[in-house]
């Protein structure tokens, strides 16, 4: 079986459950960081050219981080596309599985039952979440809207995004509006924005702020084990 991945949280999965599967990622697989397979350019921008000379089985790909006009020149080139869809962490388990043992034809790796059985043991949320606004960027400043994995995920640890019910998925939202929107805390993840303490926390002076990883909050593969544990503490 030969995989390409246009998807890091995907790459990732894979490589953890069997490395040899990948002959091709993008620029911003990261993980794990001993990756040998071709780099074919970047989420957005792939080179249809080289991952269809690396002639793979399987092309793993998602319809948020993924241009749709990229995958059809992929399907155009006879290779099989399998296109994921994760807005929640039910999806994402679900999706994982889809990848790992329908497409990529593994058995299903203990590290997906225990990132399942982490988030599963979980305390209910509270009846009064706590709200929050949580930037993915400045300059402009871009913050979480509507169903979003990231969003599900802090639901479900008892944070409420104050603009979870705002028509778009990633708002741009001026940072004044940001401090008026009733927000009790401010949630700064260290990517794809790189906040950090002494980047983002000064923009919510009344704000107390909570810095997290990024890929804690935001990937979905062997990650989510972890994220489970070190999320809760990260944002009381």
């Amino acid at each position: 079986m030969r995989v390409v991945s246009l998807v890091p949280s995907l790459t990732e999965a894979v490589a953890v459950s069997d490395p040899g599967l990948l002959v091709g990622v993008t620029d911003w697989c990261t993980h794990p960081a001993d990756l040998a397979a071709a780099r074919i350019g970047g989420t957005k921008n792939p080179d249809v050219a080289t991952i269809t000379a690396l002639a793979p089985d399987l092309v793993i790909a998602n319809e948020e981080e993924n241009r749709a006009p990229d995958l059809d020149a992929l399907r155009a080139a006879g290779l099989d596309v399998l296109v994921t869809e994760v807005r929640t962490l039910d999806q994402a388990l679900a999706e994982l599985h889809r990848v790992l043992v329908d497409g990529c034809g593994l058995a299903r790796p203990r590290w997906l039952d225990e990132a399942e059985a982490a988030w599963a043991a979980l305390p209910a949320p509270s009846e009064n979440p706590r709200p929050a606004v949580v930037p993915i960027w400045r300059r402009p400043w871009m913050v979480l809207g509507h169903d979003t994995f990231a969003g599900d995920l802090l639901a479900r640890l008892g944070i409420r995004n104050v603009y979870e019910g705002h028509p778009e998925r990633y708002p741009r939202i001026p940072v004044d509006e940001l401090n008026a929107s009733g927000a009790e805390l401010v949630v700064l993840p260290d990517e794809p924005y790189r906040f950090t303490a002494d980047d983002g926390p000064e923009a919510f002076p009344a704000l107390p702020a909570a810095l997290v990883d990024g890929r804690l909050l935001t990937w979905y593969g062997p990650s989510l084990a972890e994220a489970a544990r070190a999320l809760p503490s990260a944002l009381r």
